[in-house]
């Protein structure tokens, strides 16, 4: 059983940078990502990056997140700038499984922004 360890929430003013951390303890083949649930919504996608790099984001932190990678580490990171009050949330790690699409997800991390 792969876990998934998150890291690097915390309270930020908003304009603000955090930079999320995600370590699986095994091997992921498939693609990682994070998702993000704002309080008293439900869960979202925000990005994710295949094994090759191809990446993807939801609309509304394009130009101002980046995802990245370490296939060597089995980790995924997240860079936050230019954060928002919106951006508030427990942020999950998520990865898969290229052939069986099995899934993980972590324990969350928080984020807090305040305007």
């Amino acid at each position: 059983q792969v876990q998934l360890v998150e890291s690097g929430g915390g309270l930020v003013q908003a304009g603000g940078s955090l930079r999320l951390s995600c370590l699986a303890s095994g091997t992921i083949t498939g693609s990682m990502g994070w998702y993000r649930q704002p309080p008293g919504n439900q869960r979202e996608f925000v990005a994710d990056i295949s094994r090759n790099g191809v990446t993807n984001y939801t609309d509304f932190v394009k130009g101002r997140f980046t995802i990245t990678r370490d296939n060597s580490k089995y980790a995924v990171y997240l860079q936050m700038n230019n954060l928002k009050a919106e951006d508030t949330g427990l942020y999950y790690c998520k990865a898969e499984q290229f052939w069986s699409k099995r899934d993980y997800w972590g324990q969350g991390t928080q984020v807090t922004v305040s305007s």
